[in-house]
């Protein structure tokens, strides 16, 4: 499955076990704030979405100069790619867009029978390469890296830039963001499409050396974002209360999702978010997703040779959507156990 399909399934209508949209609508206060918006919609935003940039910069404790905005965090992704990543080292499995758009990377497995888990302290870069890509939380199995030993990272690779992705950071891990200000080779992404549930609202937004924040301010469009698209942002990060409260919930609908595919014989990875890794093993997570589709829901297999054919990639819905989403799957498995 490409990384466009990834991103909801296009005009499927069913149920979307997919990763990236959260099943939560938006709060109502940024439903509130973007119609509100709509109305002015003939006029640009202020230059670099300032109001959101101060907004961002007062919660992280960061100078509002190294926040970089754009519709979107895969734009800002590509672009840092484009400039940094001539020999990318990635930790896999990791996000699909990564391999895609990475010019040539070298990798460090993340390793089933270790749950995935894996101490940074033990990364060996290889020597050539430019940027170093760590997700926390991890895309696609849900669990977090410690992250204290960043630091000696960094100072051990002053001529490497280190790139964390913090899309899911809403849900879980420890924040890297307030580093920024003390080393010059620490670039953070993050997006409101996760725990925010903002994503058709593409907004995404870095934080990053000045030097980089000042080069990709002046190479953007000065007005990334439409007004209903920051009018939404900022009230959704006005009420992070809220967003905290929603992603226990979350998290409860996956554990409970989790626990009810394990008692199926299912094998199920420890995650820390909305989604998860499932091995299907022996029945292939291809054939299965194929099954599943015929029945209006929409999954992802993994389709990674180093996995295996079981691998499942699987985020909550709704729970009367995972109840739909579990009597589908049980008839397909008792239909395909049958000699």
């Amino acid at each position: 499955m490409s990384i466009t399909a990834e991103k909801g399934g296009g005009s499927f209508q069913g149920i979307k076990l997919l990763l990236c949209e959260n099943p939560l609508p938006p709060l109502d206060e940024a439903i509130a704030a973007a119609c509100a918006e709509a109305a002015h919609g003939n006029y640009y935003t202020e230059p670099y979405s300032e109001p959101l940039r101060k907004l961002i910069a007062a919660m992280l404790g960061v100078p509002e100069n190294l926040i970089h905005i754009n519709s979107g965090s895969e734009l800002i992704l590509r672009q840092l790619f484009d400039r940094f990543g001539k020999q990318v080292h990635l930790l896999t499995p990791t996000y699909a867009l990564f391999p895609e758009i990475a010019r040539r990377y070298t990798e460090t497995r993340l390793l089933p029978e270790n749950d995935f888990a894996f101490d940074l302290r033990r990364l060996a870069i290889p020597q050539g390469t430019t940027l170093v890509v760590i997700v926390n939380p991890n895309n696609p199995n849900g669990s977090t890296f410690d992250m204290t030993s960043l630091p000696d990272l960094l100072n051990r690779h002053p001529g490497i830039l280190f790139l964390v992705d913090e899309a899911f950071i809403g849900l879980a891990g420890m924040s890297v963001a307030h580093l920024v200000p003390h080393h010059e080779n620490l670039l953070v992404t993050r997006t409101l499409s996760k725990a925010h549930s903002l994503a058709g609202f593409r907004v995404g937004y870095a934080i990053l050396p000045k030097a980089i924040a000042d080069d990709m301010n002046r190479c953007n469009d000065a007005y990334p974002l439409a007004r209903p698209s920051q009018a939404a942002a900022i009230a959704t990060l006005s009420n992070e209360d809220r967003i905290r409260e929603r992603s226990r919930i979350l998290r409860a609908w996956t554990e409970q999702l989790a626990m009810q595919l394990g008692e199926m014989g299912v094998t199920i990875y420890p995650s820390e978010t909305y989604f998860f890794l499932a091995d299907f093993s022996p029945f292939d997570a291809g054939i299965l997703a194929s099954a599943l589709k015929d029945q209006n829901i929409l999954v992802k297999p993994m389709n990674d040779p180093n996995l295996g054919k079981g691998f499942m990639r699987i985020t909550t819905a709704l729970p009367q959507d995972n109840a739909r989403f579990l009597h589908a799957l049980r008839g397909i498995l008792d239909r395909f156990s049958k000699p």
